[in-house]
């Protein structure tokens, strides 16, 4: 017949042991018994009962005692005990719940009661191990959960960056490029700043790859956008590449000055770089034509303005004969609201770098 649970009794007075074992046993509770506290630590130790029915005077060490030695213990500390006593009075009781134990029954005591406490105490340890099983399975679903949903925005995070990245350069695409030229000029429109765009563009690249073929070209373009990326310091700064050997860089909150210094800094590393070009007409080695533009965001005005302004610009310093900065500054006009005329004079920009083409 199933067993209805292992309970260990603690008593020094054999009369009482056998008749709670017997009466217990019958009712098919498996049941161990000792004689004094010392006995009780270690069987418990040993193998760790349901429940324990423990008195409370005994020669060698209270049941308060073993009680507190009890709950000391990793492996037995979470074993509900019941005292039972022949002490009646309040403070016995305070200190028994103290101790740690769980229920308190005075002899002499009825049997019925001692088996419905019995039932009670072992009922709610079942419950309470069921559901602290459940809360561990629940606690080990929602840090797998938590696994996977970082695991998951990593991906997404690479994915983003892979969307976002130009392959051979590790640049920003011209998907970003779009993307991010638009968010800050609504940025710079919000916050009255201007907003410049520098177009670099390698001159002579087709030459260039003719001569020394296309692994040298890409090793070049690799060249050019590490200068870009370090050159382009601050957080909101975005190189990009616009397009075969044109790249970009947007600088918001940055004036047509700090802008030409940029483009400077960006024409001083390159010339450091010393990257042989004999097809160059205009050098030995690498250099890069720039386009810039400087713009007031405004309501008049629009991000294709920008573009059309620097990409202008950059076909001037083509047509002056390359390997130059050719700057145009926009934005004093747009700041003092003649924006009708500033994007009538890039519209004209734009016709003039079509025709130059």
């Amino acid at each position: 017949m199933l067993s209805m649970g292992n309970i260990l009794i603690v008593d020094d007075t054999p009369d009482n042991l056998r008749l709670l074992a017997g009466i217990l046993s019958r009712q098919n509770y498996d049941v161990r018994t000792v004689i004094n506290g010392r006995m009780a630590l270690m069987a418990a130790a040993t193998l760790p009962p349901e429940l324990i029915l423990m008195d409370i005077c005994m020669q060698d060490m209270d049941g308060y005692e073993v009680c507190r030695q009890l709950k000391a213990m990793p492996q037995t500390r979470d074993i509900p005990v019941i005292f039972l006593s022949a002490l009646d009075g309040v403070i016995d009781k305070v200190m028994a719940f103290g101790a740690g134990g769980i229920d308190y029954i005075t002899k002499p005591f009825q049997m019925a009661e001692v088996l419905a406490r019995v039932t009670t105490h072992l009922t709610l340890c079942r419950l309470q191990k069921q559901l602290q099983a459940q809360n561990e399975i629940l606690q080990k679903q929602v840090r797998d959960r938590q696994m996977v949903e970082e695991a998951l925005q990593i991906a997404n995070q690479k994915l983003l960056h892979l969307v976002n990245t130009d392959e051979l350069t590790h640049l920003a695409n011209r998907r970003r490029f779009d993307e991010y030229l638009g968010y800050e000029w609504k940025r710079m429109m919000r916050e009255q700043q201007p907003l410049s765009l520098i177009f670099c563009d390698i001159d002579f690249f087709k030459q260039y790859n003719d001569a020394y073929g296309h692994l040298k070209g890409d090793a070049c373009l690799q060249s050019i956008a590490a200068v870009l990326k370090a050159t382009a310091k601050r957080t909101a700064d975005l190189p990009a590449r616009y397009g075969g050997e044109e790249m970009v860089v947007i600088l918001p909150n940055t004036p047509a000055l700090g802008a030409l210094q940029v483009a400077q800094e960006i024409q001083s590393s390159i010339q450091q770089l010393q990257i042989s070009h004999i097809g160059s007409p205009v050098s030995s080695c690498v250099t890069l034509s720039f386009g810039i533009a400087t713009l007031m965001p405004s309501a008049g005005l629009a991000v294709k303005h920008l573009i059309a302004a620097a990409d202008a610009a950059l076909y001037q310093a083509k047509f002056e004969g390359r390997d130059r900065i050719i700057t145009t500054d926009y934005s004093q006009v747009a700041a003092n609201g003649t924006t009708h005329n500033t994007a009538s004079s890039l519209e004209h920009a734009e016709e003039i770098s079509q025709s130059i083409r």
